[in-house]
């Protein structure tokens, strides 16, 4: 699995960092969207679809 996040399209809700907090963190000035980890382990799959999955604005993409 791959992660890209499109940093314009992120509007901070924060959501993908509750679902997966191991790869998702926010910037402390902007809220803006962190990738820990752009290759996570398998073990973080599923959490990193949930968080896809509930991104308001569809700003993460996975190339699995």
């Amino acid at each position: 699995m791959r992660i890209t996040v499109d940093g314009d399209a992120c509007c901070a809700s924060g959501l993908c960092v509750a679902r997966a907090d191991q790869v998702f963190d926010q910037r402390e000035e902007d809220g803006s969207v962190v990738v820990l980890d752009s290759a996570p382990p398998p073990e973080h799959h599923e959490a990193v679809r949930a968080a896809a999955a509930v991104c308001p604005t569809g700003a993460i993409r996975l190339a699995e």
